[in-house]
């Protein structure tokens, strides 16, 4: 039962780190209509700046999980301003064409000021080490951190999303846009607003898997495959369906790990054609009239 435990707390670990993720991508699917593929890239641009912050500034590990994101979520302005902004109007693949080039830039400006090696950065010391948990459980204080930053995350969002103006306004904005613009709602704002949104919330995850993970230039690659997984299997555009996806693929990761170990590679791929099969647009995913 210990095994049985440690392997849910893991799942639960993993999926709402992927949650905050995955559901920036959702977030700027449903405003803008833009599959982002340098989202992972953006992951990794939180990660390096808080390596960075640290190592280079010597600020302290709080500081730079503030820090960190603001910085990307600023870099995401640029880009939405001097790019991104000339193709809201076009067809989807031509976002997907050009955030892709964006990924392949920001892969290589990392490369080109970190160089390829792997950088490491230690949690804080009230971070490190293990607690004791009910049921002789033992687990690390940064990944019972992790659940925390992710529980809070989950709650600010719905805050935001259902109780004030700002997430009335996003949602407006994301539901009919044309609509929006005759209650004078400043859409162009409020869509670059929604990218750099995203973005922070893309760089705030790879700020707190910093310490849990190695730092390299190969690292946004991996996410935004398992973000996709994630926005698939829960539906394109729905934040209660970013949650059930990344729960799900966290339990793909959490369980298969421990007990399919040999096909833990495959298992989340699977669950994914899975979903495909049954429910084309998702387990919450709204099919959309013709």
């Amino acid at each position: 039962m210990a095994g049985l435990g440690l392997a849910l707390l893991n799942s639960l670990d993993i999926g709402l780190l992927l949650f905050i993720i995955a559901v920036g991508l959702n977030i700027i699917f449903g405003v803008l209509n833009v599959i982002n593929f340098a989202h992972g890239a953006l992951y990794m641009l939180g990660a390096y700046m808080s390596f960075a912050l640290m190592a280079g500034l010597g600020l302290p590990f709080w500081a730079t999980l503030l820090m960190a994101p603001l910085v990307v979520a600023g870099v995401a302005i640029l880009i939405d301003r001097s790019m991104l902004r000339f193709v809201y109007q076009r067809e989807v693949a031509d976002s997907l064409l050009l955030t892709f080039a964006l990924l392949l830039i920001l892969n290589e400006s990392v490369r080109l000021i970190w160089g390829t090696g792997i950088h490491v950065i230690d949690p804080p010391v009230p971070l490190r080490g293990a607690i004791d948990l009910p049921g002789g459980l033992s687990y690390p204080r940064y990944s019972v951190f992790v659940l925390i930053v992710g529980l809070c995350t989950l709650l600010g969002l719905w805050l935001l999303f259902n109780r004030t103006r700002l997430g009335k306004i996003m949602r407006a904005a994301a539901l009919d846009r044309e609509m929006a613009q005759v209650l004078c709602i400043n859409t162009r704002l409020v869509i670059t607003g929604a990218f750099a949104f995203g973005a922070w919330l893309a760089a705030l995850g790879g700020a707190v898997a910093a310490p849990m993970r190695a730092i390299d230039p190969g690292m946004g690659d991996k996410i935004i495959i398992e973000s996709f997984i994630v926005v698939v299997i829960g539906g394109l555009g729905s934040f209660p369906g970013a949650l059930l996806g990344a729960i799900v693929l966290g339990l793909i990761h959490g369980l298969g790990g421990r007990y399919l170990p040999d096909a833990n590679l495959v298992l989340p791929y699977i669950g994914m054609a899975l979903v495909l099969l049954f429910k084309p647009h998702g387990l919450m995913g709204a099919r959309k009239s013709a």
